[in-house]
């Protein structure tokens, strides 16, 4: 009898299948597009166009050790260091068409939206320029107050509308708008089990390594919008379940204190960053990153707020709100703040968000210095010291309380 597949194996070859479609449809003859992370998956899905995303390219690439020899290539072409990696990386493969870690089929049409940063909309633009292909963009405004306003939707729908419209026209393929609110229905299926095997986390201890969040969230970003991804993020969140249920846990060693990580992952030191949290009993329990995709709407306006709320698009009084009830839910000791080089958006607040959420959460924080995908910003000596001093005050608290118990 056939042993049954784990959730993360049956996510790794859904990752792998969705990836080969692209190539298939590549090699059909069909207009395939490049695709920014946070662009609504639900037109292209609804739609049969396939896509694939550069973003998740230069993860791949990042953490199968590339990222320093494509990035470098790209700043032999003139693109500066101080730009995100993942778009040296994509400015690399663009003219090189070839890369042993990944490679991605050239795209015929590109997708972007600037709900991430402003370097997106200036990346795609520059490949629209440089390969001669169309580039289609949805403008999604910085919020400047809590929630996304009737006048906000209004304007990205309308952008929305006319994307389809020039999809149609370069890929010759229909909107069929019924099966569009079914995709939007697979779509929130996938979200919530995906939300569902997060918080699951918020156990003691917590049923799996935070860090497994970075390796299981692919499929969130590249497939939600199919069945396939529902039923393996439910299978996922169902496996997380039993786990906690029974207090077992994946986490290798005791669960001496659990923190949050703030901000992307560095793609190409993950099993470093792991390895000097695990080896001191400490648990990453809450992260912003993994979550931010799961979209959740009820009908089409709320599905243009959902895209408006991701992180780096909100305003400061709700991206800090996010990590403290995260932080609470999931019962954290500490957090650690990732200042990544790549990510201006991102980091441009970080100093203001760590000094909030300490005095908000009352837990001890730490900052590094990194890189998602560029190792050569990232300092082992200076994780590890920030780390082992996080560490300490965590110790330290731990055993302050348990005198007074």
């Amino acid at each position: 009898m056939e042993e049954k597949k784990s959730a993360k194996v049956i996510l790794r070859e859904l990752q792998d299948k969705i990836a080969q479609d692209v190539w298939d449809a590549k090699n059909r003859g069909e207009k395939i597009g490049w695709c920014a992370s946070n662009f609504p998956q639900e037109i292209t899905t609804a739609m049969g166009i396939q896509v694939t995303y550069p973003e998740n390219m230069g993860a791949a690439v990042g953490a199968k050790g590339g990222g320093q020899r494509m990035c470098e290539y790209a700043e032999g072409m003139g693109y500066s260091n101080d730009l995100c990696s993942y778009s040296r990386i994509n400015f690399a493969y663009a003219d090189l068409k070839e890369c042993a870690e990944q490679e991605i089929p050239m795209p015929d049409f590109l997708l972007c939206c600037n709900n991430i940063c402003n370097c997106m909309m200036k990346w795609y633009e520059n490949l629209a320029l440089e390969l001669d292909i169309p580039l289609l963009m949805i403008d999604i405004p910085h919020l400047d107050k809590y929630t996304c306003d009737e006048d906000r939707i209004r304007y990205i729908r309308a952008q929305f509308d006319d994307c389809v419209r020039q999809l149609e026209e370069i890929t010759g393929k229909k909107m069929d708008w019924d099966h569009f609110r079914e995709v939007m229905d697979v779509s929130q299926r996938s979200s919530r089990a995906w939300l569902r095997a997060i918080a699951s986390m918020s156990a003691t201890p917590s049923p799996f390594s935070g860090f497994d969040i970075f390796n299981n969230m692919a499929v969130a970003c590249v497939g939600r919008g199919t069945v396939a991804a529902a039923e393996a993020f439910e299978a996922l969140a169902d496996e997380y379940e039993e786990l906690a249920a029974k207090g077992e846990t994946t986490f290798k060693g005791e669960e001496k204190h659990r923190i949050l990580f703030e901000g992307i992952a560095c793609w190409a030191n993950l099993r470093f960053t792991y390895k000097a949290l695990q080896s001191r009993g400490i648990n990453l329990t809450a992260s912003v990153y993994g979550p931010a995709f799961s979209f959740l709407y009820q009908n089409m306006d709320e599905l243009m707020a959902a895209y408006a709320y991701v992180p780096n698009s909100n305003c400061f009084e709700r991206e800090l709100e996010m990590r403290v009830k995260d932080a609470i839910a999931h019962k954290v000791d500490g957090a650690v703040f990732h200042m990544n080089r790549s990510c201006k958006n991102w980091s441009g607040n970080l100093y203001e968000l760590e000094r909030r959420f300490r005095e908000e959460t009352g837990v001890p924080t730490v900052m590094f210095d990194g890189d998602q995908s560029d190792p050569r910003v990232f300092s082992e000596a200076q994780y590890e010291t920030r780390v082992e001093a996080l560490a300490e005050i965590m110790d330290e608290r731990k055993r302050a309380k348990e005198a007074q118990a």
